[in-house]
This record gives C-alpha cells, sequence and structure tokens, in this order.
C-alpha cells in the first residue's frame, strides 16, 4: 500500500512556505537591483503600514549596518565633483546629520550614492532624548516630524564605533566621500561650551569636518548660543581645541544656525564666522512646523521634513549670503 496522502492542513502550510518563500526571494531581488518602481509603490507602502516611524527608522540604520541595501549601479559625472573645505566631494549631495545619529551604518550609507555622510547630533554623555512618541508622519503633507531630542549614545560609544572603521574612511575620504561629525550638548549640561570642546578633542581626529550645532528647536537653551558674543566665545574655544588636535589632518568647523533668525541675528553670525574665519550652514527643518501641516503633533516646536520644507532651502541660503562675501562656504541641510 502506498503511503498516505499529508492531511489537508499539512499541505496548505507547505504551499504557503512556498509562496512565501519565492515572494521573499522575489523582493530581495527587486530591492537588490535597485527596482525603483517596487520600492516606492510596494516595498515602502507596506513597511510604513507595519511598522511605526521611530521602529522603521531604527530598522532602517539596522539593515543597512548589515550592509542590506540596494545595488547602485550608476556612477557619478565628474562634472558633480565639488572641493570645499579642503576636502573634495564627489557630488554635492550629502546625508545630513539626524539619520544616522550614532555612526551605525556610515558604510552602507556611504554605497547608496551620497557625496558624503554625517552622523550625529552626538553628544558628550549618553542621553535618551525626549520621551516616545517622538516621531510622526503626515502622510497627507507627505512630511515627517521629529522631537528626538539629541538622542545619542554618547561621545565614546561612536568614537569605539568610527575608531574601528577609520582605515575604511581613510579610503572613503579618499575616493571623495567625506566624513562629517555633527555636535550637540547634553540637555542638563552646566556648560554647553565644554560639551562641544569635549566633542572636538574626541571625536574631531576621525571627522573630515565638524559641525557645532546650535540650531535644534528640541534642545532647551540650545538657541541661545547663537548670540553674537556667545557664538564668538564658542567658536574660539572650538576653533582652538580644533588646532590643538595631534592629527595629520584637522576637521574643517562649520556651524549650523536655526532657519527663523532675524536679518540683523543673521548678520551678526555672519561677521562671526567671517571674523573667525570658518565654514556655516543654513539648515531646513525650522523650528515650528510649515502652516502646511495640520496634524494636531504638528503644533509646537519639532524639526520637520518632507512637502512643506521642499522650497525652503533655496530661499533660506540666498537670504544668508551677504556678509560672508564669498570668503566661507555656506550648504544647506535639506529635509
Amino acid at each position: 500500500m502506498g503511503a498516505a496522502a499529508p492531511p489537508l492542513r499539512q499541505r496548505l502550510r507547505e504551499a504557503m512556505a512556498v509562496l512565501g518563500g519565492g515572494g521573499l526571494l522575489c523582493a530581495s531581488y527587486l530591492v537588490a537591483v535597485g527596482e525603483e518602481r517596487f520600492y516606492t509603490e510596494r516595498l515602502m507602502p507596506g513597511l510604513q503600514w507595519l511598522l511605526g516611524p521611530e521602529t522603521a527608522h531604527v530598522l532602517a540604520i539596522r539593515l543597512l549596518s548589515l550592509g542590506v541595501l540596494p545595488r547602485m549601479a550608476q556612477r557619478d559625472s565628474p562634472m558633480l565633483e565639488v572641493c570645499v573645505l579642503g576636502r573634495r566631494f564627489r557630488n554635492p549631495v550629502g546625508l545630513a546629520a539626524g539619520f544616522d545619529k550614532h555612526g551605525e551604518a556610515v558604510d552602507g550609507l556611504s554605497k547608496l550614492g551620497f557625496g558624503f555622510v554625517e552622523v550625529g547630533s552626538v553628544t558628550p554623555q549618553p542621553q535618551e532624548g525626549n520621551p516616545k512618541p517622538r516621531v510622526f508622519r503626515l502622510p497627507e503633507d507627505q512630511a515627517v516630524i521629529n522631537r528626538y531630542g539629541f538622542n545619542s549614545h554618547g561621545h565614546a560609544a561612536v568614537e569605539r564605533r568610527l575608531r574601528a572603521r577609520q582605515r575604511a574612511q581613510l579610503q572613503l575620504t579618499e575616493a571623495g566621500m567625506p566624513l562629517g561629525i555633527n555636535l550637540g550638548k547634553n540637555k542638563g549640561s552646566a556648560d554647553a561650551v565644554a560639551d562641544y570642546v569635549d566633542g572636538v578633542r574626541m571625536l574631531g581626529p576621525l571627522a573630515d569636518y565638524l559641525v557645532v550645532n546650535v540650531s535644534s528647536p528640541n534642545t532647551l537653551g540650545l538657541r541661545d548660543l547663537q548670540g553674537k558674543a556667545e557664538l564668538r566665545s564658542l567658536l574660539a574655544k572650538v576653533l582652538e581645541e580644533r588646532n590643538a588636535l595631534r592629527c595629520e589632518c584637522k576637521p574643517a568647523v562649520l556651524v549650523k544656525i536655526a532657519p527663523d533668525l532675524t536679518a540683523q541675528d543673521k548678520q551678526d553670525i555672519a561677521s562671526v564666522v567671517t571674523e573667525v574665519w570658518m565654514g556655516w550652514s543654513s539648515p531646513t527643518p525650522p523650528p515650528a512646523v510649515p502652516a502646511a501641516c495640520g496634524a494636531p503633533c504638528a503644533r509646537s516646536p519639532a524639526a520637520s521634513a518632507g512637502g512643506p520644507c521642499e522650497h525652503s532651502p533655496r530661499r533660506r541660503s540666498a537670504r544668508c549670503t551677504p556678509s560672508p562675501k564669498g570668503r566661507c562656504p555656506l550648504s544647506a541641510w535639506v529635509g
């Protein structure tokens, strides 16, 4: 007698396993070859339905750190190459701080076509940031609101991570993909200047450029450092520490300012930056979410990115350029 046929439930399970495995294999192939339509119309909507925004962010960093990423077959044209801050950038579009906050996925991100990767903001001591939930999607506005509040693993953890891949970064820098490190202060710090100086001392030798972030809307009192006297004192100490670094190629320094400053504030900051001879930046996200965003979670100070911010970087950059008179590089952080 022949063997009895397996029960229906078992056959259904086996069929589902085959179909599921085949579907996963097909999806993995489409992601690996960079099939844009599958990514935008199938994969991302499905993941957004399954995962909350912060969970999706954490998962994306984890997958990138493991090398799970689309294949980038297209190469940059030599016409896109720029030289600024004493560094060569293979193209002028990079990944600003806020995505890889803890320096966990630099190698993966460098394979996605960016001209540079900037990690952070990094604070001296580890801190949790603001309570959850603190990241919100606004599908109707094609935007994201974040109130992370400088959540950071701290200088020591990020330093260990970046030190372990220092040789790889030297090769990336040589190939035109510099590394930036964005520095912040701890929420309860009694000496903000010391926080930034500690960041320069510990992380400066690992960076091609450093960003002194005094613009986050999610850290109480941070923007007080944008006053003319306060900023001059801060940058003088930062540059003094940078110049004292015992490394062959010292990092460039930029300062990240808020986008909602008055014309006089911008003039004052520009004069300080020009005086101390460093780069500066005009960021977007704005401190308050644009009026186009109508969701309840958008009605308090936060950083935003997406549709409502699409046209703001160019306007803000144009309004920030007169005082440096071409002597300092200006960069725009685009959400």
